[in-house]
């Protein structure tokens, strides 16, 4: 928030300290409890690399934990933005004993494999109060992460020794991925899938009164007959020859957003009437993912699809004065 002076950055405030901190002081956790913080540790990985971005720098550090013992995961200061999934990062960077072994041969890595790995280390420290790779000469410690060798202590089950396993593996390519893991029967005991909405009690007055000018709807429905187009109508509508300001245009605007797995995606449509006959239906996104909205305009059958579908449903509300 902003006033003419001054810049408002609001914080969640969050009062548990580090994961770090709570091994440190009580050791290895209990295997219910390890599970629990993992379990949210991916849902976390999961949502940012479901929107192209990859932390690179996961340890229990890094971890922080609210009054409700709710897992955050904090300091993207090494983390990195990518659009295409798959496309490999050239930057070593990250904790040392927490790395990948792809990120120390200078090959190139998968910023969501490397981040598994990356998990798969927080979750044995976690479980064991201590690292799997611990070397006072950096050789050896990256020797033998590149061998992921590593053994598990005598208290972890055979079901976590197996998923641990999975992840630690050498080969990126066959590393588990999100998707495998969340269907791990040891991962699985008692996982609450992650909720992309809000809580209904939480009070938001401040920041609602800060952004009031806000004019951002679920749906937004304007209930007008679209005016007929003439050829030069039609022809305004191009960027490289726009006519806009020698015409006055009525339009029918249906505008809705959705948040999920992907993230928050805000669409708006606007409907001309071109012949009594012929529709023409533009679609545009207003706000959220751009990435996502490239992707739906990508599928052209899907997208003549949705258009067909969006012109026939907007025609009979304008014609019949349908209320929605």
């Amino acid at each position: 928030m902003a006033s003419k002076t001054k810049i408002y950055i609001v914080l969640e405030f969050v009062d548990g300290g580090e994961l770090f901190d709570k091994i440190a002081a009580y050791g290895r956790l209990k295997e219910d409890e390890a599970r629990n913080y993992f379990q949210q540790l991916i849902n976390a990985v999961d949502y940012c690399h479901s929107r192209g971005v990859y932390h690179r720098d996961l340890k229990p550090e890094n971890m922080l934990l609210d009054s409700n013992s709710v897992l955050k995961v904090s300091d993207f200061g090494l983390s990195t933005y990518s659009q295409k999934e798959g496309e490999l990062l050239r930057t070593a960077c990250g904790t040392p004993n927490y790395v990948a072994p792809e990120v120390l041969n200078d090959r190139g890595y998968v910023g969501s494999t490397s981040d598994i790995w990356s998990c798969g280390v927080i979750l044995f420290v976690l479980m064991a109060g201590y690292l799997p790779f611990d070397e006072p000469s950096h050789m050896t410690l990256y020797r033998k992460i590149g061998r992921a060798q590593f053994s598990c202590p005598s208290w972890f089950t055979p079901q976590a020794k197996a998923l641990l396993k999975r992840i630690l593996h050498p080969n990126p390519l066959t590393r588990i991925k999100i998707h495998e893991l969340l269907e791990d029967a040891w991962f699985k005991k008692g996982y609450k899938p992650a909720s992309f909405t809000e809580e209904e009690d939480l009070s938001v007055d401040d920041v609602a009164v800060a952004f009031s000018h806000s004019n951002e709807k679920l749906v937004t429905l304007r209930k007008e007959k679209p005016v007929s187009m003439n050829a030069f109508e039609l022809i305004s509508r191009s960027q490289s020859f726009n006519l806009d300001s020698l015409f006055e245009k009525q339009t029918m605007n249906l505008q809705g957003d959705k948040s999920g797995r992907k993230g928050y995606l805000s669409v708006a449509t606007q409907v001309f009437e071109v012949a009594p006959s012929v529709h023409m239906v533009e679609l545009g996104k207003t706000a959220g993912v751009t990435l996502e909205f490239h992707k739906a305009c990508e599928i052209p059958s899907l997208c003549f699809s949705s258009i067909n579908i969006l012109q026939n449903l907007l025609v009979r509300v304008a014609r019949n004065s349908v209320e929605y």
